[in-house]
């Protein structure tokens, strides 16, 4: 595979571009973030074609993304949902004409706020906003808490845990929290957990669905629709379900939700906030949690500093954020003509935000590879910025929070005892496996 390089832009080794587009570079954050540091130094905004993807931008600085994020008349996230709209989400040319066949020449699969431009974006939006924010989640705090101790208790022991950090522990208590709020049954948390891993591992070859035929170019589209599909399934009944018994969850707060007119908005815009919130919601989450542990464990006196002084939790969160960011990616396209970093911009050019690499940016953090809770200000976006600013940031912050101040004191030690492995893929993922063990008191 080859990479093209743009005429008229800094030239960037084919290895560095190739390491940032493709899935496969994402297996080892070593020469991940071997390339981002290279793109931040020699090339923080420079236009690539890898082979079988479209051209696009590689923007790797904190300001450059707070630019574009902040303007989205400018820089589109989706583009509405006719023929020829924007992927928000990099795909390869074939995954995208898969896609296109589908939907009869659109690229906007989900009626979901990943895609949406304002003011749809803000309608939509609108639908959970309420819910979503902090005063109202105070009245969920006693609940997670208790989930987060009935995690602790259902799979640690007193002693030594010789675990997966991930797969026995991490993937769950986010996942039972927002399936718990969100009202659907735990009996039905096995078939989320699998959709969740169809949906964000579709590069992955350890996630790969029976129904998909494997090494193609247009595999990880054909997993990607499968499993919208399959949750578009399961969500339709619990529509059905909430419009015609509404109840104190989430579930309703969408499923009843109406538009300017009055009527219901249609179905797909609550299967789109469903599976953001069956999806982004939980695997994040996880994600975070377990590269903060691995992070404790390998700077035991970040470890001791805040069993010290539980007051740094908060800081604890917010550190694990900027380290692990889960979320490794989104595009945006050029509406128009625009000047960025002293490069002349034109309209239909692409843009690869990695965030990843602006939560270590030196000009916004010192010290950036070095995990520090007391770092502060900490103005990581591992959320993102601007109106796409993650709507479920106060509660993952909030899940994070109770259940380090729940796990850290109980915490006698913790190492990693075998090799980590990370979900291959450019978009959404992090630890797929964390050997460690586990000392609690």
């Amino acid at each position: 595979m080859t990479t093209t390089q743009i005429p008229d832009t800094i030239s960037v080794p084919d290895s560095v571009a190739r390491t940032v587009v493709l899935p496969e570079g994402h297996r080892e954050d070593g020469p991940l973030f071997e390339a981002y540091r290279w793109l931040r130094e020699n090339a923080p905004l420079a236009k690539v074609q890898v082979e079988g993807y479209d051209p696009v931008f590689l923007v790797t600085k904190h300001a450059d993304i707070m630019e574009i994020e902040r303007q989205p008349h400018i820089f589109t996230s989706g583009g509405g949902d006719e023929p020829g709209s924007h992927n928000p989400i990099l795909q390869n040319q074939a995954g995208d004409a898969f896609t296109q066949s589908l939907t009869g020449g659109s690229l906007r699969i989900l009626d979901t706020l990943t895609y949406l431009d304002p003011p749809e974006h803000t309608a939509v939006k609108d639908i959970a906003a309420d819910w979503f924010r902090p005063a109202n989640l105070k009245k969920w705090e006693d609940q997670i808490r208790s989930l987060a101790r009935e995690a602790i208790d259902k799979y640690l022991v007193e002693g030594a845990n010789d675990i997966d950090f991930v797969q026995d522990f991490a993937v769950y208590y986010p996942l039972h929290v927002i399936m718990t709020l969100f009202g659907v049954p735990e009996s039905d948390e096995p078939r989320m957990m699998a959709l969740t891993q169809d949906f964000f591992g579709t590069a992955d070859p350890d996630t790969q669905r029976a129904d998909v035929e494997p090494l193609t170019p247009e595999a990880a589209a054909q997993q990607w629709s499968a499993a919208i599909q399959d949750f578009y399934a399961y969500f339709d009944a619990l529509v059905e379900d909430r419009r015609a018994a509404p109840r104190d969850d989430l579930a309703t707060v969408i499923a009843v939700a109406k538009d300017a007119d009055g009527e219901y908005f249609r179905k797909t815009f609550a299967y789109g906030w469903f599976i953001a919130i069956a999806t982004a919601g939980h695997d994040t989450t996880s994600s975070t949690m377990a590269g903060l542990i691995e992070a404790l464990a390998e700077n035991p006196d970040q470890l001791a500093k805040v069993q010290e002084n539980r007051a740094l939790i908060p800081d604890l969160v917010n550190e694990g954020l900027r380290w692990a960011s889960p979320v490794k990616q989104f595009t945006r396209r050029a509406t128009t003509n625009y000047t960025l970093r002293g490069q002349e911009i034109h309209e239909g050019d692409r843009f690869m935000l990695l965030y990843q690499s602006a939560n270590r940016d030196p000009d916004v953090f010192a010290d950036p590879d070095a995990f520090d809770l007391t770092r502060r200000p900490n103005k990581h976006i591992a959320f993102g910025y601007g109106p796409h600013m993650c709507i479920g940031q106060h509660l993952a912050k909030l899940e994070l929070r109770i259940m380090l101040e729940e796990l850290i004191p109980r915490i006698a030690s913790v190492s990693t005892t075998g090799p980590r492995k990370v979900v291959q893929t450019n978009f959404v993922g992090g630890l797929r496996k964390l050997p460690v063990q586990l000392v609690l008191r």
